[in-house]
């Protein structure tokens, strides 16, 4: 066999280092994804964890105590229902003509319509971490929708370092309310993590039954827990998604019936549609002009009826706070309000249908207060004479007033998306920084994104935020970029709200 000429084996080994260097190279960030993968958790703030049990515990003694000046005498019971991508104009009550909601309509007329309530955030986990905390998004910790723990994009989101799970030193209105006294339970879609007691029952929830994720996640189960007790799967998958409303009601019933009646009551029903895919039970199929989508929709206020039902038979129903609105807008199908919809800062992913509904203490009516669903906490905390958390800020503004008849606590309201100020608006003006906005043409599968502004809307003339008036009214442009740099500037220097 002739022999390898030395120039050839001179070339052949530089050709080998050649090839082998990118190998090298794949092979190391191959190792170094995985590792970081593996390894990533989340931290949580053990300092900030003893602060929120001593103010639990605080709370627990406050109640024991009953020495608060001005203290409720007849505690009111407390049911939040959450719609997952409802939009505005989804319902009867804010126009809706081929849709029915009559359930939701009733109690919309008894009770206070809020015409400017905006959910926190344009998607679901980060709206529901701020409205369970009263704390923006960033400030709560959850910035981004967590996937089930071991599926790509959960891997995705932690070499990006994103979060994955609500911090547990966060504090929820379960935890308050719990320490308060009240029996706490949930239903639905918790979507704020499903490890590291980042569970319902582990912050504040006596009884959970529900899901962890949106309902297009796979694997779609379902879950049942009690505090104390740990979670368990009891609904393997593919679950029958066309039970999914009727279920939810027979729990949040269940739930209602077994509540203790020396204790007041908090309910979070947290529904995962009309959230895509849509699923209608058969009885619930083919009734709404508006197809699936609305089917689904007039399957929702069948729920409502029945929890309504429910808070009757328990005895409480005058003095019950029962509050209906929607996490964002509305996604693929749905009628939101103005410009845009999920996922974006414009009016349609954040402009929600609201109901406050409490024939003790509210009057019926509508109100063009500016409101936020970060505010819930606060007011809670407000109608029960209780201290705000030493240790932290707090976004949300009481709204008790409000609820009566007064104006709105906020003089500016603040649009995060994933972490970013997109967005400021006051009574009548909202301001929006240069960003991208999205421009899809038919059939093209990729969209663009152009940068487009500041741009400065009059809400009062243009609802739909079609004309920018910035080089029209410059000083309030101006203004208003001042409040938004002003608070970027307040993030960047302490983006948890720490005291």
């Amino acid at each position: 066999m002739p022999s390898v000429p030395p120039v050839l084996k001179k070339w052949l080994a530089r050709l080998a280092l050649v090839l082998a260097l990118p190998v090298a190279a794949l092979i190391f960030a191959t190792l170094y994804i995985s590792v970081k993968i593996a390894f990533y958790e989340q931290a949580d703030d053990d300092a900030r964890m003893a602060s929120k049990a001593a103010y639990l515990k605080s709370i627990s003694a406050l109640a024991a105590s009953n020495t608060r000046p001005n203290a409720p005498q007849n505690t009111p019971d407390v049911v939040v229902i959450l719609f997952d991508d409802l939009g505005y104009g989804d319902v009867g009550f804010t126009g809706n003509r081929m849709i029915k909601t009559p359930h939701m309509d009733k109690l919309a007329a008894a009770g206070l319509v809020m015409q400017n309530y905006y959910a926190p955030a344009p998607v679901c986990s980060p709206s529901r971490a701020a409205m369970l905390t009263g704390r923006m998004a960033p400030r709560a910790g959850l910035t981004h929708v967590p996937f089930p723990s071991g599926t790509p994009l959960d891997r995705l989101n932690r070499f990006f370092n994103n979060p994955v799970r609500l911090p547990r030193e966060e504090i929820l209105i379960a935890d308050v309310l719990r320490a308060r006294g009240f029996h706490t339970a949930m239903v639905g879609k918790w979507h704020m993590g499903d490890h590291d007691k980042s569970i319902p029952t582990e912050f504040g929830f006596e009884k959970f039954f529900g899901t962890y994720y949106s309902n297009d996640m796979s694997p779609f189960t379902l879950v049942s827990g009690k505090a104390g007790a740990g979670e368990r799967v009891t609904h393997e998958a593919p679950f029958d998604q066309t039970t999914l409303n009727p279920l939810y009601a027979a729990k949040a019933e269940r739930f209602i019936a077994d509540a203790p009646q020396d204790k007041p009551l908090f309910l979070y029903v947290a529904h995962n549609f009309p959230h895509v895919p849509l699923y209608a039970a058969p009885h619930e199929a083919g009734r709404s002009e508006a197809g699936l989508y609305g089917d689904v929709v007039q399957g929702l206020d069948d729920t409502v009826g029945r929890i309504v039902a429910a808070l009757k038979k328990r005895g409480r129903f005058d003095n019950t706070l029962l509050i209906i609105t929607s996490d964002n807008g509305p996604w693929w199908e749905g009628r939101g309000i103005g410009r845009g919809r999920k996922g974006v800062s414009f009016e349609g992913g954040v402009h929600v249908p609201f109901i406050a509904h409490w024939p003790q203490e509210i009057a019926a009516g509508r109100s063009e207060a500016l409101v936020m669903g970060t505010d819930l906490l606060p007011t809670l905390l407000d109608e029960l004479q209780l201290p705000a958390p030493p240790d932290r800020m707090m976004d949300g503004k009481s709204i008790a007033a409000t609820l009566r008849g007064g104006d709105s606590p906020h003089a500016v309201l603040y649009y995060y998306a994933a972490g970013t100020l997109m967005a400021v608006r006051d009574k009548r003006h909202k301001y929006r920084a240069r960003k991208p906005v999205v421009y899809p043409t038919d059939p093209v599968s990729i969209p663009i994104w152009q940068g487009q502004g500041p741009w400065l809307f009059d809400m009062r003339a243009d609802p739909g935020e079609a004309y920018d008036i910035s080089t029209r009214k410059p000083a309030i442009a101006a203004q208003l970029k001042a409040v938004m740099d002003a608070k970027n500037a307040e993030m960047a220097d302490n983006p948890r709200g720490w005291k």
